[in-house]
């Protein structure tokens, strides 16, 4: 099923007399198609209010109709079109424009601008890797991440609320083929501009951060644009001559679950700024400050740092650069001081390490939410 990339410019109602409007991300062609599908205002009605004529706002409305076929899409726009607030009925059909409801009888909410994007750039990180699809069930409160293998096994990445995905899906950043019971979405052209803005935003504010900083030449350098593959999934696909894996199944994925918890925990742009301040933290009897934010933030930054701590001096170093930040093993050990090609070798040595640690807190490891 083709997916039509939509309008994602933030824009809002005009209406100054609006009460409840949609999160700043909906795109324009979807408020429209609510405000006439849902609260009954004319087309004619829209596009003197947009001033445009009619047969604009008309193709955008059986555009968004299209699409409603995709079950994430769907989603939305039953909870964008939900009950809205009552009005006089003397009041111009105009005045209706806009009042979009953000939930539903649920009190599900929709994500606003801010955490769309900082979940989005997760998300779509792990979408550019080779083989990685997210996948939806109709009963799911939940999306999943997962990465096929070149030997058929599969690896959960990361897990993604639900509203996130659908809000994904409606921007046009990703798209599924199929449809079924459970539905498999791959990133779109539309979703890797959207994520080469987000770093390229990201990376801008960082190194203004850095420039006046003496300790920036210490700090992991993250790639700019979306990646392949991250170094932990090049260096799985080692084999010695015998073909045996050099690492095994088990480290790829607490290496993964580090990296969703750190990227959870929303600390990658502390860490950056104070690599060493951090890294001399763990060391002490001190808990680094966790960031604002939910329980689920509270409980990946706790997770983290006990998993670095776990590791000691060292291990965790290069765990941080290379799982973390996707810092490469060659950026890696020439940071740290190391000989050539012994960085693949303490890695392995680290992952070994973290999986016996989540061996060892199955209970803590349970309770991930990505």
């Amino acid at each position: 099923m083709g997916q039509t990339a939509l309008n994602i410019e933030p824009n809002q109602h005009r209406d100054k007399n609006v009460t409840s409007i949609a999160p700043g991300w909906v795109p324009r062609s979807v408020k429209n198609y609510i405000d006439h599908t849902e609260m009954g205002v004319p087309i004619r009605a829209l596009a003197r209010q947009q001033g445009c004529h009619a047969s604009t706002i008309l193709r955008q409305i059986r555009r968004v109709e299209t699409l409603r076929d995709d079950p994430l899409v769907d989603g939305v726009l039953k909870m964008l079109g939900g009950t809205p607030q009552q009005h006089p009925e003397s009041a111009d059909p105009t005045e209706k424009t806009g009042m979009i409801a953000a939930v539903n009888t649920s009190g599900t909410m929709l994500p606003d601008i801010a955490q769309l994007g900082a979940h989005g750039m997760r998300v779509l990180r792990r979408l550019c890797e080779k083989g990685a699809v997210l996948a939806v069930a109709a009963d799911m409160e939940k999306a999943v991440i997962v990465r096929d293998g070149q030997d058929g096994d599969t690896t959960r990445t990361g897990v993604v609320d639900r509203t996130i995905a659908e809000a994904m899906a409606l921007k046009g950043w990703i798209a599924t083929p199929l449809d079924g019971r459970i539905a498999r979405y791959h990133i779109t052209t539309c979703g890797r501009s959207a994520l080469a803005d987000m770093m390229a935003r990201d990376e801008s504010e960082r190194a203004a951060v850095l420039r006046s900083d003496s300790r920036a030449a210490d700090t992991p350098q993250r790639v700019r644009y979306g990646i392949a593959e991250s170094p932990l999934a090049a260096l799985a696909r080692r084999r010695d001559r015998e073909g045996t894996r050099f690492l095994s199944r088990t480290m790829v994925r607490a290496g993964e679950r580090l990296r969703e918890d750190f990227e959870i925990a929303q600390i990658g742009p502390v860490v950056s700024r104070d690599l060493a301040g951090f890294l001399e933290s763990l060391r002490s009897e001190g808990t680094p400050d966790a960031p604002d934010g939910g329980r689920g933030t509270q409980l990946a930054h706790a997770r983290v740092i006990a998993a670095l701590r776990d590791l000691g001096p060292g291990l965790s170093d290069v765990t941080l650069r290379c799982c973390c930040f996707l810092e490469g093993l060659e950026t890696a050990e020439k940071v740290l001081g190391w000989s050539a090609r012994s960085g693949k070798i303490v890695l392995r040595i680290a992952l070994m390490r973290l999986d016996v640690h989540y061996a060892q807190n199955k209970n803590v490891a349970a309770a991930m939410i990505g």
